[in-house]
Parts: C-alpha cells; sequence; structure tokens
C-alpha cells in the first residue's frame, strides 16, 4: 500500500505475438483513429530521460552510461548498520527546462550496484525567485548489508518539501527547470564499478480536480496480456521486518507481476531462504529489496523501478494523461503498474476501499472497460478484475489520488510506441 499525500489532504514472445495480433483485428479503425488525437489535457507532465554525455564529472566515466571511475573524495555514512567509510565520485546533469511550472518532480534510474556500492540521487529545481538547494531523493542498494536503501525524511524549507519520493514546491514556488546529480558511492581502494544505465525524471503539475472526465479509447480494446497473477493477501503476516505482506505489499506483487511476464523472476536459489511454505517467494524477494527503511514500506515508487533493474529491465515512473494513453502501452505489449485511491463504492467489482493502492493494467475490455491483475485479491487465481473504465479513470487521474501516476518496466530491445502527438513526451 502507499498512502497518497494529495488524497490524505484531501480527506511470453511467441505467445505475446499471436494475441497481440489477433487482438488487433477487432479494433474497429473508427475508434482507433479517435483514439490517436485525444482533447488537450489539463494535466501538464514531461518525462525527460538524461543524458550522460553533458554536465559535469567529477570521477565519472560518461557516455550511454555512467560509471564510477576514480575517486575524488570519501565520506563517513551512518546508519542503523553502523558507520563506514565510502569513496565516491558524483555528476551533476545540466540545467533540464520543464516548459511549464511543475509542482511536483519524481526521479527514477535503472543501475548496476554490485556488493560493496550504492548510490544517491538529488535534484534542485529553478523557480521564478532563483534556485534551490539540493533535495536527496533516494539512496539506493541493491542488497540490504552495505547501506539501509531509504528516503531521508525531513527535507521542508520555503521552497519545497519531498514526501517519500516526490519532491513536491511550496505554494507559490512552481519549478520551471531542474537538475539532477548523482553520486556513485563505493568500498574504499575496490575495484568496484557502480553502474547508472539510465536516469529520469517526471515533472508536473496536476490541476485540483475532483471528477475526471472518461476518454475516447478504441485502439487497445479487446486486448489482454498475459501477466502472470499474484496476490499481496496470501502473504498477509509474511516478514514484518518488511512491512509484514498483505494490504502493504501491493507495489513489490504488482512490480513482481509485470516482471514475471517479461521472464525475469528471481532464482530459486535467490530465494532460498524464503519459507518453503510460501506460494509465490518471488513476492516476498520484491519486497524485501524494494523496502524503504526510513518510509517502512515496499511502496517508494521508485525504488519498485530500480528494482526492475536489477534484472537488467528499463523501469521509470511517469504520470499518464488518461486511459487513452495508457492503451498506447497496452497496444504496444507493456502492461503498466497504476496507483490510486478510491472508497469501495467508487470503483464497483473491488470491494475494498484504499488510502493508496497499486495494481497492474493488463488490457481492454472489447467495450473499452480496464483488465486489472489487483494484487488486493484473496488468492492468484482471483486477482483478474474487470473495472468500468469512466470509474477507474476517475479514481486513478483526479487529484485526490496519484494524478495518475505509473510505473512502466519494460526490456530495452522492446522499445516503447510513440507517445501522445501535439503533447510533452511523458514516458
Amino acid at each position: 500500500m502507499r498512502v497518497l499525500t494529495a488524497f490524505l489532504t484531501a480527506f511470453l514472445p511467441v505467445s505475446l505475438s499471436a494475441l497481440l495480433t489477433t487482438s488487433a483485428l477487432t479494433v474497429p479503425a473508427t475508434a482507433a483513429e479517435a483514439a490517436t488525437k485525444p482533447p488537450p489535457s489539463p494535466v501538464d507532465v514531461v518525462y525527460q530521460r538524461a543524458h550522460f554525455g553533458p554536465g559535469v564529472r567529477e570521477g565519472v566515466k560518461a557516455g550511454n552510461t555512467l560509471s564510477f571511475a576514480a575517486p575524488v573524495g570519501t565520506i563517513s555514512y551512518t546508519d542503523a548498520l553502523g558507520t563506514k567509510t565510502w569513496e565516491y565520485a558524483r555528476w551533476t546533469g545540466r540545467e533540464q527546462q520543464v516548459g511549464f511550472a511543475a509542482t511536483e518532480l519524481v526521479a527514477s534510474w535503472n543501475a548496476d550496484v554490485p556488493a560493496g556500492s550504492w548510490l544517491q540521487v538529488e535534484m534542485r529545481g529553478r523557480h521564478a525567485a532563483g534556485q534551490t538547494k539540493w533535495y536527496v531523493l533516494g539512496r539506493w542498494a541493491y542488497g540490504d548489508e552495505d547501506i539501509r536503501r531509504t528516503s531521508l525524511s525531513g527535507q521542508r524549507d520555503a521552497d519545497g518539501t519531498v514526501s517519500v519520493d516526490t519532491f513536491v514546491a511550496a505554494a507559490g514556488k512552481a519549478i520551471t527547470a531542474y537538475q539532477l546529480r548523482v553520486t556513485l558511492y563505493r568500498a574504499p581502494g575496490s575495484a568496484v564499478q557502480p553502474v547508472v544505465r539510465t536516469l529520469g525524471a517526471m515533472a508536473s503539475a496536476v490541476p485540483d480536480r475532483a471528477t475526471v472526465p472518461v476518454s475516447p479509447g478504441g485502439v487497445a480494446w479487446g486486448v489482454e496480456l498475459p501477466v502472470p497473477r499474484r496476490s499481496q493477501n496470501v502473504h498477509e503476516g509474511h516478514y514484518p521486518e518488511w512491512d509484514g505482506g498483505g494490504e502493504a505489499w501491493c507495489s513489490p506483487t504488482s512490480t513482481t507481476m509485470v516482471l514475471g511476464y517479461w521472464g525475469k523472476w528471481p532464482s530459486k536459489q535467490d530465494t532460498s531462504w524464503v519459507d518453503p511454505s510460501d506460494p509465490d517467494p518471488e513476492v516476498d524477494y520484491a519486497a524485501r529489496y524494494t523496502y524503504d527503511y526510513a518510509y517502512e514500506g515496499a511502496g517508494n515508487w521508485p525504488f519498485n523501478a530500480a528494482y526492475a533493474g536489477r534484472y537488467g529491465l528499463e523501469g521509470f515512473v511517469t504520470r499518464l494523461r488518461s486511459l487513452t494513453e495508457m492503451e498506447r502501452l497496452i497496444r504496444a505489449g507493456i502492461p503498466v503498474v497504476t496507483s490510486q485511491s478510491f472508497k469501495a463504492e467508487e470503483l464497483p467489482g473491488a470491494g475494498y476501499s484504499t488510502n493508496g493502492h497499486l495494481m497492474v493494467i493488463v488490457g481492454f475490455t472489447a467495450n473499452g472497460d480496464v483488465i486489472a491483475n489487483d494484487p488486493a485479491s484473496p488468492d492468484d487465481d482471483a486477482v483478474r478484475h474487470v473495472y468500468p473504465r469512466a470509474n477507474f479513470e476517475n479514481v486513478w487521474l483526479r487529484s485526490t489520488g496519484s494524478g495518475g501516476i505509473v510505473y512502466v518496466i519494460h526490456p530495452k530491445n522492446h522499445p516503447l510506441p510513440p507517445t501522445t502527438p501535439g503533447l510533452p513526451a511523458n514516458w
């Protein structure tokens, strides 16, 4: 479960190819044409990937990736594992123009971080009155033996605050540009080489709206992707040191389903520490390795995207403006993890209420309703749900929910579809 700040304030390749080809034949041409150019969205959002060539390099080698080349200094870092000394190298990106006044920013990354290394991602923004300080958006490691993977609470000043993984601009301080900075750490004198493969940021401004109109569609009606089903509820009470399963594990369960779709689950050797009676040990594994020790949960959005990078996949966090955009991704064979909040009566067929919940959108019915692998189900067989299009779109996109937050996870050799014509690219 991921509690949404705004809500609280307000109150396999061959078979897949065959499936997509067969489903695509059922799409009416007129509906497909209508879905290519949806009405302009009131949501301002842009996702920008970092280019490592430009920027300030301190002990890093930059090209298509960013890697540790030589240390430029050392630090002493203390957490629950004790005090350790680390040498570091750093890259500071050039300032990126947003194109509008953004009230929020979420950075996400994929990196190879071997044992004995970790990384930190920061951002600073620019608004009409000047430049903000640097804010830490995450300290990340694959494992949990070098540092405790963590967000950083308590970062609040006149320019803004960091809510777990999201920079939120203060009133009147919306940002029009930002910079990203990555610091790579490793054990002093070691030959360990952490590498950042992708880095990006989603900047956005979601209007204050309690309801959202249903969007046109058609390009993915009748398409359902064969995403494996996993229930979070069968893990109730598991591993309280990583938040105990059940509703707390909707995010790693959803991420696990998408990884399974791409054939990238952890091996039996990887999960050998999980209780043998566990029905789906890959979910416990994901919860452990996405767990944010400050937030005390496995729902940190960028941490889930970064976890996907453990398997060579590319994952990032962004916002979608509509189910019309969602259909572009589904038609391209890419399932999408969504975040939403709702009362039981607001989403027919759910049967529960939530302040923040993740599920996987796997397709659309022939009538355009949403097919979701919803982990808030009693068992794996019960995970598939169909939710009415208008209801789902409303609880997902409104400002008292997540405002359209998604994780997009895909192999590098499986390209993303074109973004919506005429609007800033949000993937």
